[in-house]
């Protein structure tokens, strides 16, 4: 008997000898051959083969097709030069209308059936590993010698016929600090399942318990060390247990068809194929995956947001990156709550301004083309202003439809809970994200000011209530957007803003949220949001994280999502309704093309400009 000693460094030809002698004492093909593909094995009736090869190529992160081979041909000369799938793997699996009715170590009896089935060779984790350890990261699965730790997920793959099955993933514990190199040492080895489809929490794939894998062994995490998700070739398995067939055979979990060929060299990338690993939630933990260049371009909209007009002392108060990880965390939310409305102008009717409105309309006109939930909550005074300012926009062409208008007031100790949340239980959700921009913060004495220290309390209603709500919920997150300090979310930076802003110390609010976009004008914010939800959605490798490597990219939509983006002649319109409806300029009271004391030409609309303009740089 071969013990497992020195099997990493045996090559594949003489491996596949050893397992069809039966003559090896291991359980899985982990770390065996190292730095040469190993393959996960379907095998269907002929008449099932073009419907599953289809259902590969519309999963192909978790099937990579590496080879299909002709209806009772055992040999697969492009993967290995004298292979029989009969007997080259440890251990079959054998499956009859669905059900697993035993292992074997051989398929030789089975070799009159076999003459009328096609053997599908898919892609491997396994075969990723060296990669992996080249890049100086510890594979616990081959420290604790065991074998990968595998998971069914509630993540649906794209069913074709008959084949429809939920995603099944590996997980490997990676220390925090490694995640960036693990990811880029995975991303490009396609066919060994490319980058990870989830970093973080594994109940958001709908996994429960770690220590129970469906398939496979418990791989212990140190301390430090994060869960990374990739997806598995084991979802072939569910497919056919799934589709029923009356007999199909698989590799038992583990147990590789080892490859002759070897890993790709990862070559130089450009940015655009360049991985980058974001933090964008703690409760629970959750990692976002997008391009370098993405990334950089959302950075460079924050620095386009972040000039100060108005000489307010707002540059004290910018704080970096917020506008990619705010616009990451929005990503992957399926509900968001945007509110606004600042009756900084206490003495006129209505007391609105007409900062925030078009920056929460163009950040509701993006979520819609990104086919989101999106409701807005505000004030109920002023409830009919903005339905009418909704049906306008429409009418215009910034919103595809009218966006659902709420408002919110204190009945009960639980009433923000039950707003939030179906039935008040915090694990039912119903926004992931809420989103504030340019609306009226709390102050630490309770009351809520506008710029020039006029309490204007009696003309808010306590939306901030939801915002610290929002954070007694797990998953649901909070973006808050301002240009004063005084604006709901900013008590992240409530001590700069005492410092360094006029009254300060008085107007300052006091709530946070988990991320805070400073923008010279606040629309401003709202339209680098919609723009920075464009290009990630734009992004490839953002695209395939989000639908975790399963169906199909969703680029085709792309003209779609640019339509919705603000220009400067919806944005004309919008200014130019809400003039009509005497809503005022901030700071000047005025009911002239401005905001903010700015007039929207030369000011307003070069900004708008030049944030297209970063959008669609370097586009073909």
């Amino acid at each position: 008997m071969f013990v497992t000693g020195g099997l990493k460094s045996l090559l594949p030809h003489v491996l596949r000898r050893i397992i069809r002698c039966n003559r090896l004492s291991i359980s899985n093909t982990s770390g065996m051959a190292e730095g040469y593909k190993q393959a996960n094995v379907v095998i269907l009736h002929k008449s099932l083969a073009d419907d599953f090869e289809k259902f590969c190529h519309a999963n192909a992160g978790p099937l990579p097709l590496l080879c299909r081979s002709k209806p009772g041909d055992w040999k697969c000369p492009s993967l290995s030069g004298d292979s029989d799938i009969r007997t080259d793997c440890l251990q079959y699996r054998i499956y009859e209308h669905g059900a697993c009715t035993g292992t074997l170590k051989s398929l030789k009896e089975y070799s009159e059936q076999l003459k009328d089935m096609v053997t599908f060779y898919l892609g491997c984790s396994f075969s990723f590993e060296k990669a992996v350890q080249n890049a100086g990261i510890p594979v616990r699965n081959v420290e604790q010698k065991c074998n990968v730790s595998m998971y069914k997920t509630a993540v649906p793959c794209y069913g074709v016929s008959t084949f429809c099955c939920n995603l099944v993933v590996t997980m490997r514990p990676i220390p925090e600090s490694k995640l960036e190199a693990a990811v880029l040492a995975t991303s490009e080895l396609k066919e060994a399942h490319g980058a990870p489809i989830h970093v973080g929490d594994p109940g958001l794939l709908g996994i429960q318990d770690l220590s129970k894998p469906d398939y496979g062994d418990p791989v212990h995490l140190h301390p430090g060390d994060i869960p990374v998700f990739w997806a598995c070739g084991v979802t072939g398995v569910e497919a056919v247990i799934n589709c029923r067939a009356p007999l199909a055979f698989t590799h038992s979990p583990g147990c590789m068809f080892i490859t002759d060929l070897k890993n790709d060299n990862v070559t130089v990338r450009s940015s655009k194929e360049v991985p980058q690993v974001h933090c964008v939630s703690q409760d629970p933990l959750h990692y976002s995956i997008v391009s370098a260049e993405a990334a950089q371009k959302i950075k460079n909209l924050e620095t386009l947001i972040g000039i100060d007009p108005g000489d307010r002392g707002i540059i004290h108060l910018l704080r970096q990156d917020e506008l990619l990880k705010a616009c990451l965390s929005i990503s992957h939310a399926r509900s968001v709550l945007i509110t606004t409305g600042f009756p900084t102008h206490f003495t006129y009717e209505p007391p609105e301004e007409n900062d925030g409105p078009p920056g929460a309309l163009a950040i509701a006109a993006i979520l819609q083309a990104l086919e989101k939930e999106v409701a807005i909550v505000t004030d109920q005074r002023a409830m009919n202003l903005n339905k009418k300012i909704i049906e306008e926009a429409v009418q215009l062409g910034i919103l595809k439809r009218p966006v659902p208008l709420l408002s919110y007031q204190k009945e009960s100790a639980d009433s923000a809970l039950m707003f939030l949340c179906e039935n008040g239980n915090p694990g039912r959700p119903r926004f992931d994200h809420l989103v504030a921009i340019e609306r009226a913060g709390m102050a630490a004495d309770g009351n809520y000011y506008n710029a020039r220290k006029v309490n204007i309390k009696h003309l808010v209603d306590p939306i901030d209530e939801l915002f610290l709500a929002a954070q007694t919920i797990p998953g649901v997150a909070t973006t808050g957007v301002g240009d004063g300090g005084n604006e709901l979310g900013m008590g992240k930076v409530k001590d700069t803003v005492k410092k360094h802003i006029k009254n300060g110390d008085v107007i300052a609010c006091d709530v946070e949220a988990d991320f805070t976009i400073v923008a010279g004008v606040s629309n401003w914010g709202g339209y680098a949001i919609a723009c920075a939800l464009y290009i990630l959605s734009t992004c490839e490798i953002h695209d395939r994280y989000l639908r975790k490597a399963v169906g199909f990219p969703q680029i085709s939509k792309k003209m779609g999502w640019l339509s919705a983006l603000p220009s400067v002649t919806k944005e004309e319109k919008l200014l130019k309704t809400l003039v009509r409806h005497g809503v005022r300029s901030g700071k000047t009271a005025s009911l002239e093309m401005e905001v903010d004391g700015l007039p929207f030409y030369d000011t307003h609309s070069v900004m708008i400009e030049k944030l297209l303009q970063e959008v669609q740089r370097g586009l073909s």
